[in-house]
């Protein structure tokens, strides 16, 4: 009998992909089937390493053109962990069986809009594994999934890291999600630790701030490494110090202590550092209490209310405290 062909949906962003690699894992591990992803081109850096995947496709045309393209392969199920408007027409063309994602849009925007407590005491990657069910798939304690290429590594010998070192993630996809950089002079001011910048060309100018500030003690590579790149540099780190973003989830990927910052988002939307069955240290800042908090499921460019008391009110101090524990 030959082994079922699935078809996985996710389109983006990092962090929500990495998010579903224990799915992926299950799916080739424990039911032996042959795994097709489908994901966005600008992904494929990281997701060509994966060796659960059999065969990655990419959404390079419309999605009604892509499914048509996709249908000649005959899968026997697809898996949407996206489940929106694209995936939608994809499903319709393809015309097979399919267990989609409930992202729960109800309950995020009761907690978003309401401030209301509705959300499950359930991280994303467990509700992820329950659209496997019906296979009759586990969760295997073993987190996420992050493959390094050897090439990666080897790049980073140029930059001459520290031997020892934090590296602390600058970016985020929204401002609302960052912590300033007047929150990050206050640690580096007052830790002795070595720490290395990671971020985007986005990011670059910060980095080079915070260089400049604390120059014998900070290393800014914001700018100058790919994704794979950035993740071997994360692997060498003693710990992790970041907004909730992407670098986040593959700093718990590759097994690292994690600080993160939450300004408006929360830990309860179910997306905090997850390392299945291992217990690793991991501390989430937040400011408590706050009637505006959380503001939205994603961020904004600026604060809405114009204060950013959820970033602006962190107490560094923990953090510097934090750093000398770790």
């Amino acid at each position: 009998m030959s082994a079922l062909k699935i078809l996985v949906i996710r389109f983006s962003s990092i962090g929500d992909i990495v998010l579903c690699t224990p799915v992926i894992r299950a799916l080739k591990l424990q039911l032996g089937a042959e795994v097709h992803l489908l994901s966005k081109a600008s992904y494929a850096v990281f997701l060509e390493n994966n060796p659960y995947i059999d065969q990655l496709h990419l959404l390079d045309k419309s999605p009604a053109q892509k499914a048509r393209e996709l249908k000649q392969l005959g899968f026997d199920y697809v898996i949407d962990l996206h489940n929106n408007l694209r995936t939608r027409i994809i499903k319709a063309v393809l015309q097979t069986s399919e267990f989609s994602f409930n992202k729960l849009n109800i309950e995020k925007m009761q907690a978003v809009s309401l401030k209301q407590e509705v959300l499950p005491k359930v991280h994303i990657v467990d509700r992820y594994l329950e659209t496997l069910e019906s296979f009759g798939l586990k969760n295997d304690g073993l987190g996420l999934d992050y493959f390094i290429p050897n090439e990666a590594r080897q790049s980073l010998e140029k930059f001459n890291l520290p031997e020892s070192f934090f590296a602390w993630a600058l970016g985020g996809q929204h401002k609302t999600k960052q912590l300033p950089i007047t929150k990050i002079k206050q640690v580096l001011e007052s830790s002795a630790q070595q720490f290395v910048l990671l971020g985007g060309p986005e990011d670059l100018e910060e980095g080079a701030q915070l260089e400049a500030h604390c120059k014998e003690r900070v290393l800014n590579l914001c700018g100058k490494l790919n994704l794979n790149q950035s993740a071997a540099v994360v692997e060498r780190a003693k710990a992790v110090l970041s907004n909730d973003t992407g670098l986040m989830h593959i700093a718990a990927a590759l097994k690292k202590p994690i600080i993160s910052f939450w300004g408006n988002t929360i830990p309860e939307l179910g997306m905090y550092p997850y390392y299945g069955a291992q217990q690793i240290p991991n501390y989430q800042l937040e400011v408590k209490g706050l009637s505006c908090r959380p503001c939205s499921k994603i961020g904004f460019n600026a604060c809405p209310k114009k204060h950013f008391n959820c970033m602006m009110q962190q107490n560094m101090q923990e953090v510097v405290h934090l750093l000398k524990a770790l």
